[in-house]
């Protein structure tokens, strides 16, 4: 582990992997194939509708689809938001984290799709588990730069404290990976440092850990937080600080076991996926 270990803030960086393209259509439309069947939209229907919730009470659920063919508008507040392209997923952030859509879709020609819902999503993952990681880096990129952003300016959106994982599933986790997994941190001690290369992930199990930009918190991550995820996903630079604001115990795992998680526990995946789809939200909403 020792070589994995970037708590120890000195040196200079070591130097990064070429970092292929985040998405890659092939990729996308292989995974929405595994578990959904393409269908045609004719022009003008609407595929779901701005502030629109899924109801299993009526049996209704949110669906992500892949555009095959043809054109989509995206439109908030009577305002064209963006226009999907063939080989583009839409319609993806209210499907995993189960908020209102804050969108409308509308076909603007007659279109092809394949649409996937929670239940298609968990099957194709547990077939494709590479796709989280690259569904996690395409939404990565833009809380990196809404992080960058924030840079200076706390916010309580931001601030609360953050918490992917329920008791029960961290509880599988950290048997399932056993004590080689599990590191300590004492009280004031450096995690891991903006700038360097990153290899681990880490889940909190015990106490909390404080996020910082230039020496500002901008999030507290207590048991069943998730951090340092962004390095591991797009291999890059770590974007941020992290301290041991108590005596912590953390679950360390490097990109390998990552997707060994994904395929054998989906909920783990998807439980990842829709916390990274909140704090885009979250984010976003600190930054209006």
């Amino acid at each position: 582990m020792e070589d994995l270990d970037f708590s120890k803030g000195h040196g200079a960086p070591r130097p990064l992997a070429p970092v292929a393209p985040l998405y890659v259509p092939e990729v996308a439309r292989a995974f929405f194939e595994s578990a959904g069947r393409e269908e045609r939209i004719a022009a003008g229907t609407v595929l779901f509708a701005e502030n629109e919730k899924a109801s299993r009470l009526l049996l209704r659920r949110d669906k992500m689809y892949f555009l095959v063919e043809g054109e989509i508008s995206l439109v908030t507040r009577g305002k064209q938001l963006g226009s999907p392209k063939a080989g583009d997923i839409f319609g993806e952030m209210a499907a995993i984290s189960d908020s209102p859509r804050s969108a409308s879709a509308i076909a603007k020609t007659d279109c092809r799709v394949i649409a996937l819902d929670d239940k298609g999503f968990s099957a194709a993952l547990e077939k494709q588990p590479e796709f989280a990681l690259m569904m996690l880096g395409t939404m990565i990129l833009r809380l990196r730069a809404m992080i960058a952003r924030l840079a200076g300016v706390p916010s309580a959106a931001v601030l609360k404290e953050s918490r992917v994982f329920e008791k029960s599933l961290l509880a599988s986790m950290v048997e399932g990976l056993g004590g080689q997994a599990l590191v300590r941190y004492d009280r004031d001690k450096i995690i891991m440092v903006a700038g360097q290369a990153g290899a681990l992930m880490y889940v909190v199990v015990e106490g909390r850990v404080a996020i910082t930009i230039r020496g500002t918190v901008v999030e507290r991550i207590g048991p069943g937080g998730v951090f340092g995820e962004m390095a591991l996903i797009d291999q890059s630079p770590r974007a941020a600080n992290a301290l041991a604001e108590t005596d912590c115990a953390l679950l360390a795992m490097n990109r390998k076991v990552f997707l060994s998680l994904v395929k054998s526990e989906p909920a783990f995946g998807i439980a990842l996926l829709s916390a990274t789809a909140e704090r885009l939200r979250n984010t976003a909403a600190a930054l209006n």
